[in-house]
């Protein structure tokens, strides 16, 4: 059982979230898987977490089914949470613990709450400082150790006794506590069948006690029973334990052996689970008047406490960012998470950092390819499974190579990595783009969101969703559904424009929808040409938009968005 500071540990374990940007594509994916994997084999550390900010498509599902390997771990949010506090852990302690026992561990480890537990870690109450005080302080009368149910083992420790005859685990369930100060004669009217008698070293006060029922006597004093009495306390069952304290303080330390869970809270116990938000649990925690309150896991086990003093040195998530360093991009909370590094490769944009950062961004067509040179420089095997995903990465951002962002390095390294993974990158690649091209099964919301990003330019806040296709009549097809879901996702991504790209890997071009106001406008400034006006009517509704199809179009970073971006801050 813990009894020293020392004993008292914090929750200061943190994981190192590695996580790509919403609506996560196959870069975004494979670079968060991988670079997390060579933080560990270089840090030596199982602390790195590869992490999605989303669902799978069809393309990365592809992609990690092929090379075995899991998914990450989901984050809807990198708001700070209970995990992320150092709140101290508390060891459980049993029910039936002693209150003296309990206010020592207190008094040791400088804590005011205790919590009880189970065996199997679950919560079943909490003893204070306050509770074991107003024990001392009330008069109960002389059954509340039987009332109490209190294990004769707690009042031999709390007596800092030994036993001399007896099974000391039973519990006391009848009876009373008598102090044997009359003659023997007249014990006999005051000891009754499972009393606890508080004795001195006189044989008949022992006798009287044993014929009389007694299930206990304390011999006070240090003194001992005779070999007579051990033999008749052995055959009736009688405990006998000896204590070195006088009758009085026996007495009155008798009570300290009752278990905490006679005075413990059992119901209406306030307690939070690891997952809860701090910002969500501090008005809560700031509206009671307990200290301390319980942590508990998501399976309900009893992992900790925490009080209001533990949020005041609470840090945000420690997080490194992939393929993405724009807020409007980053997951919820990013703000007040602890940034520790961005890798990338788009422009850079408005993410600010409470301290200095390792920033890598390089013009390359794939932030995988800057992660496979991390690998390199710092002499770190690529296993065959990374340079399967990495692989696949530099394939889907730049479409096999043809994509105008695409660069000699980015073609090396993808080849170099196919060698390593042991497949044909040319063939593998049209299995991986027919997968992602396959999307008869899906909704309207998810072929949208996909790959979908925001951006923002001047006073303008708009979004890009990209759909790519090795099928035309496919992507025809999409034009009406998509501009009426682009339409919906004005209000809710509150944005004043939305753009969706349906690329024609094969073709090399993509027709560009528009919704919102000015959008036809700002496509022919950034374009230098006549954007066609459409109403699609679907389900009875009609949306009304801009229609484009635009030549050799096939990347969003480095075709789309600059002049977008450029003539927006113009509008």
């Amino acid at each position: 059982m813990p009894t020293k500071e020392a004993k008292m540990s914090h929750n200061t374990e943190r994981d190192i979230l590695v996580t790509g940007h919403r609506n996560p594509d196959t870069d975004s994916i494979c670079a968060a898987i991988s670079y997390a994997r060579f933080k560990n084999k270089y840090n030596k550390t199982n602390h790195y977490i590869p992490c999605r900010a989303g669902s799978l498509n069809a393309e990365t599902s592809f992609v990690l089914d092929y090379f075995k390997e899991e998914k990450p771990r989901l984050l809807e949010s990198v708001k700070t949470q209970v995990s992320d506090v150092a709140y101290r852990k508390t060891p459980g302690v049993p029910k039936n613990m002693s209150l003296k026992q309990a206010y020592q561990i207190m008094r040791d480890s400088h804590v005011v709450t205790l919590p009880a537990v189970t065996k199997q870690g679950i919560l079943e109450g909490l003893i204070t400082i306050s509770d074991i005080a107003k024990s001392y302080m009330n008069v109960y009368d002389s059954a509340i150790i039987s009332t109490a149910k209190t294990q004769y083992k707690n009042i031999l420790e709390t007596l800092e006794a030994t036993r001399i005859t007896g099974d000391i685990e039973r519990f006391c369930q009848k009876g009373k506590v008598v102090i044997a100060a009359a003659n023997p004669e007249m014990m006999n009217y005051y000891i009754e069948p499972h009393d606890i008698v508080i004795l001195g070293n006189r044989a008949e006060s022992q006798l009287s006690a044993l014929d009389n029922g007694a299930d206990c006597i304390i011999i006070c004093e240090g003194a001992n029973a005779s070999p007579t009495i051990r033999d008749l306390a052995e055959q009736n069952g009688m405990i006998i334990m000896v204590t070195s304290y006088d009758a009085y303080t026996a007495a009155r330390l008798i009570n300290q052996s009752i278990p905490i869970d006679f005075f413990m809270t059992k119901e209406g116990i306030l307690s939070f689970q690891e997952e809860d938000y701090v910002d969500d649990i501090r008005e809560v925690m700031a509206s009671k008047r307990h200290r301390d309150f319980p942590v508990l896991s998501k399976e309900g086990k009893y992992l900790g406490m925490i009080s209001r003093r533990n949020l005041m040195g609470a840090h945000g998530k420690q997080v490194i960012m992939v393929d993405h360093n724009e807020l409007g991009q980053a997951l919820e909370g990013m703000e007040n998470a602890e940034i520790l590094e961005i890798i990338d490769h788009h422009r850079l944009g408005t993410i600010q950092t409470l301290s200095p950062v390792s920033f890598r961004n390089q013009p390359l067509g794939c932030c995988s390819t800057i992660i496979y040179k991390i690998y390199q420089e710092n002499g770190v095997k690529v296993d065959k499974k990374t340079a399967g995903l990495l692989m696949s990465a530099i394939i889907s951002d730049t479409l096999l190579f043809r994509s105008p962002t695409c660069t000699p390095e980015d073609e090396k390294a993808a080849r170099e990595l196919a060698k390593i993974a042991g497949v044909d990158i040319e063939a593998y690649a049209m299995e991986m783009f027919a997968a992602g091209s396959n999307l008869k099964q899906k909704t309207d919301k998810e072929i949208f969101y996909q790959d979908f990003k925001i951006f923002t330019a001047g006073k303008i806040r708009f979004g890009v969703s990209q759909v790519t296709s090795l099928n035309e009549e496919e992507l025809d097809g999409l034009k009406e559904r998509l501009l009426h879901f682009a339409k919906s996702a004005l209000e809710k991504e509150n944005l004043n424009m939305a753009f969706v790209m349906l690329t024609n890997i094969l073709r090399q071009d993509t027709i560009l929808l528009a919704v919102g106001p000015r959008s036809g406008e700002l496509i022919n400034m950034a374009f230098s040409l006549e954007s066609e006006k459409v109403v699609y009517t679907l389900h009875g509704e009609s949306v009304e938009g801009y229609s484009a199809r635009i030549p050799e179009l096939v990347s969003r970073k480095k075709q789309l968005i600059p002049p977008l971006s450029l003539f927006a801050e113009q509008l």
